[in-house]
């Protein structure tokens, strides 16, 4: 049986195994790295299968995932070489896109490029694909199928996925939860009653918005009371920058997926 292949074993791949584990996906799963330690502990947490000869990895794919940081995908391809059968490689490298990806590794192979979300661990992943052109039906259902056994999928064109990849991180969440947390605790809050009171107004705040068919401004209105606590509070941190300060750190993101797609 041939398997899905992830080459490069760090964390996007070891959050996906976990939520391929916990959603007891059946189909073939093979970690290929060249640390050794990283392969053994990957074995012994999620039962996959490793290699860390890449050409042997390469021989018993199907579709291969490249989860290696964008540095290092230009010596990758130079490794993998030209192929002479058809495989479906998935990139996840920030900002390179497909056209580079085609250009550097030759043969009959079928490209596509996903993000998702570290999330996927929990299967409440969110995970961004496009596709080259005329990718075949039958292959992205290959494709589809896997990521979306670890949370949501969202099909976008190429030309808005480093928007997206700035956009959609987890990390932002974590951020403000610190953040929002590290406040109130300066405030005299106790530090698990402000984490407590943190997540409720990050994440109970954006289920509401998810289980409902209220609009945010809706939301934002009702929960904002006009000459209120919450309205005081919103006012304030939009008069130091708030605003400005989410624009500016979206906008460095964007260009540094921009300077990805130069490591070609």
């Amino acid at each position: 049986m041939k398997a899905t292949v992830f080459i490069g074993g760090g964390r996007i791949t070891s959050a996906l195994l976990a939520g391929l584990q916990l959603a007891n996906y059946r189909g073939r799963l093979l970690v290929c790295d060249h640390h050794s330690q990283k392969l053994q502990q990957l074995r012994k947490q999620y039962g996959v299968a490793t290699e860390n000869d890449l050409q042997s990895a390469l021989a018993q794919a199907r579709m291969v995932v490249i989860a290696v940081r964008p540095g290092s995908v230009k010596d990758l391809l130079e490794q993998i070489g030209e192929l002479d059968r058809g495989l479906l490689i998935v990139s996840l490298a920030a900002g390179i896109p497909l056209a580079q990806l085609r250009k550097r590794l030759g043969g009959p192979i079928l490209w596509a490029r996903a993000m998702p979300s570290p999330a996927c661990r929990n299967c409440r992943g969110l995970t961004a694909l496009t596709f080259a052109r005329n990718f075949p039906a039958s292959a992205k259902r290959v494709v589809k199928n896997l990521f979306a056994a670890v949370g949501s999928i969202v099909e976008i064109p190429e030309s808005q996925f480093d928007a997206f990849t700035v956009t959609y991180s987890c990390s932002h969440g974590y951020h403000a939860l610190a953040t929002l947390a590290e406040a109130a605790e300066n405030l005299g809050l106790d530090k698990q009653l402000a984490l407590y009171a943190a997540a409720h107004a990050l994440s109970d705040g954006i289920s509401a918005w998810r289980a409902g068919n209220v609009s945010l401004g809706n939301l934002l209105q009702e929960a904002a009371t006009p000459g209120g606590i919450a309205a005081e509070v919103i006012k304030a941190m939009d008069r130091t920058g708030y605003k400005k300060s989410i624009l500016r750190g979206l906008a460095a993101g964007f260009s540094r997926a921009k300077r990805n797609s130069k490591l070609l």
